[in-house]
């Protein structure tokens, strides 16, 4: 499988840029051609992992979103979301449905829950104090 093209992209972690990064990954990602399910799916699972950046990761500061999305040959669309907050202690428990750091009543504890139901595939990395990485993986059905 050979990279064909890739996408950077760096964001302040402030609240109106998350939909700036759905779209952004949205549109580089059509060159592919994608269904209108495939669209949405990839803006909604970004924009979880997005989110999950400018509440978890920075939440009394703001601090960069480094976005990278590479397109296979294959028709896998591979999205990294990173920042360099405070990371996830427990992983294992992080993906847990409705496991949240938050309030309680203010989030729901879905993200990752979310993220996994859109994509085919993902992959978290994160070190207390050292930051965390969202891999989403998803295969496009090639026309």
């Amino acid at each position: 499988m050979k990279i064909i093209n890739e996408f950077k992209l760096t964001l302040d972690s402030r609240s109106i840029n998350e939909s700036f990064a759905r779209v952004a990954v949205a549109a580089f990602v059509s060159q592919y051609d994608p269904t209108t399910a495939e669209i949405q799916d990839i803006k909604t699972a970004v924009s979880e992992a997005v989110t999950n950046c400018i509440v978890h990761a920075y939440p009394d500061s703001i601090g960069k979103i480094y976005i990278t999305v590479k397109m296979t040959d294959e028709g896998l669309v591979k999205i990294y979301i990173r920042d360099k907050g405070k990371g996830i202690p427990d992983i294992e428990k992080a993906l847990e449905p409705l496991f949240t750091t938050g309030k309680e009543g203010e989030l729901s504890g879905l993200g990752f829950t979310v993220m996994q139901s859109f994509c085919d595939k993902i992959k978290v990395r994160s070190k207390v104090c050292g930051g965390t990485t969202v891999a989403l993986f998803k295969k496009l059905n090639l026309k």
